[in-house]
């Protein structure tokens, strides 16, 4: 999933609602950040607020996001326990704003793993029918 500057004013709507509700302050953001080489940078204000400036031209949207979260967490001078709480609060709230590429499925377990590989025919019985075990395949959802 791309950067988009759409996409990306959605996010910060997002996660100031959440800042808010956790009642942290909401910095604001802005894309290009000034610095040329740099992809994200914060600058603090005199009236204590701040400027998140993220790079959004070709940069995976997960890390526009993750900047954009560390962005609020610096912003608000988190440390700790603290700062991981407000993290996982921001995430979900971009998860909950559909924001987020959807999870990749989780690998099959190993016993699904083996059932799927073929097993060696069984001995067969004088005057019996002989018969071969059918591998199930597992599809992918």
């Amino acid at each position: 999933m791309e950067a988009t500057s759409l996409r990306f004013a959605a996010a910060a709507r997002a996660l100031g609602h959440t800042a808010r509700r956790l009642e942290l302050k909401v910095p604001g953001f802005r894309s290009p950040p000034r610095l040329a080489d740099s992809d994200r940078s914060l600058r603090r204000r005199p009236d204590g607020g701040a400027m998140v400036s993220v790079r959004l031209k070709g940069r995976p949207w997960m890390a526009v996001v993750s900047d954009m979260i560390e962005g609020v967490v610096a912003a608000n001078e988190l440390h700790g326990p603290a700062a991981d709480a407000a993290r996982r609060e921001l995430w979900l709230s971009l998860e909950a704003a559909s924001l987020l590429p959807p999870a990749p499925p989780p690998p099959p377990s190993p016993r699904v793993a083996a059932r799927a590989v073929a097993s060696p025919p069984l001995p067969s019985r004088p005057g019996r029918a002989r018969l071969t075990p059918v591998s199930s395949q597992v599809e992918a959802a």
